[in-house]
C-alpha cells in the first residue's frame, strides 16, 4: 500500500497510510505559509517531536477534536496532558514502539525544547517510521550529527531535513546530512517560513545533486508525495 506524505509548511507534516492519519508538528495557526486550518486536518494519532511552539502548535486543539493520540517525549506527553489531551503516548530518545499504523522510534536532534509557558521540554527528538514497509526519517530541529550514519543501516526511503539555517542546520550540513543518512528521497522543510530563515531549495537540490545519489523533492506547502 502507498505512503502519502503531505507537507503543510514549516515542519508540519501529514502522512496517510492504512486507513490512519498523522500529523507531526501540527504548527497551522500563525504559520504564515500552512495552507490547511486546523479544524480542517484529520488525525488518529499526533507526533510532537519537541515543545517549542511553532511545533507544538495546534496539538491540543486537534488532539481534542478527533481524540488522536498524541505521541511525545515524556514531559512534552506529561505537559500535553496537563493541558487536556486524553490520550498520550510518551516515549524517550532510543525508545521504539508498534503502534497500529507502524513502528516509531526517536532519534537525538541537537536542539532546544522549552514549551510556550517557560516549562521543561526535556529533550528534543526526531522519528524514525516504518511504515507500510518504508522507512521515513524525520529529522526534526536539529543541527548536524555525526550519530545520522547509524540511519543508513536502516535504508531511509525519505528523509525530512530542515534546511532553513539559524534555528537548525543549512543546506550544505542538511547536504551533509543525506551523505550520512544514504536516504532514496530527500525533502526539505522548515525553511522560508519567516525571513530569517529563507533558502532557495531548488539551490539546495542541486548541492545535493552533486554530493549524494538520492533523489531531491521540493514540495510547495500543500503539496504531496506518494510513497
Amino acid at each position: 500500500m502507498s505512503v502519502k506524505l503531505t507537507w503543510y509548511g514549516h515542519a508540519a507534516w501529514g502522512i496517510e497510510a492504512g486507513g490512519y492519519n498523522l500529523l507531526i508538528d501540527p504548527f497551522f495557526t500563525d504559520n504564515p505559509v500552512a495552507t490547511a486550518k486546523a479544524n480542517e486536518v484529520k488525525a488518529d494519532f499526533i507526533l510532537v517531536s519537541h515543545g517549542h511552539s511553532d511545533h507544538v502548535g495546534d496539538t491540543v486543539e486537534i488532539a481534542g477534536r478527533t481524540g488522536a493520540t498524541v505521541v511525545a517525549n515524556f514531559e512534552v506527553a506529561t505537559w500535553l496532558a496537563n493541558k487536556g489531551v486524553k490520550n498520550t503516548h510518551a516515549m524517550h530518545i532510543g525508545g521504539a514502539h508498534d503502534f497500529p499504523f507502524g513502528r516509531v522510534k526517536l532519534t537525538v536532534a541537537h536542539h532546544g525544547s522549552m514549551l510556550p509557558d517557560g516549562s521543561y521540554g526535556g529533550n528534543p527528538a526526531g522519528f524514525l517510521l516504518t511504515i507500510e514497509g518504508k522507512k521515513i526519517y524525520f529529522a526534526g530541529d536539529t543541527s548536524l550529527t555525526y550519530d545520522m550514519k547509524w540511519l543508513a543501516d536502516d535504508g531511509v526511503d525519505v528523509a525530512l531535513l530542515p534546511i532553513g539555517d539559524n534555528f537548525t542546520m543549512g543546506p550544505e550540513d542538511a547536504v551533509k546530512a543525506a551523505r550520512l543518512i544514504q536516504p532514496k528521497v530527500v525533502i526539505p522543510m522548515h525553511y522560508n517560513t519567516w525571513p530569517v530563515i529563507e533558502q532557495k531549495a531548488e539551490d539546495f537540490c542541486s548541492m545535493l545533486g552533486k554530493e549524494c545519489e538520492a533523489k531531491c523533492v521540493v514540495l510547495k506547502p500543500g503539496e504531496s508525495y506518494d510513497l
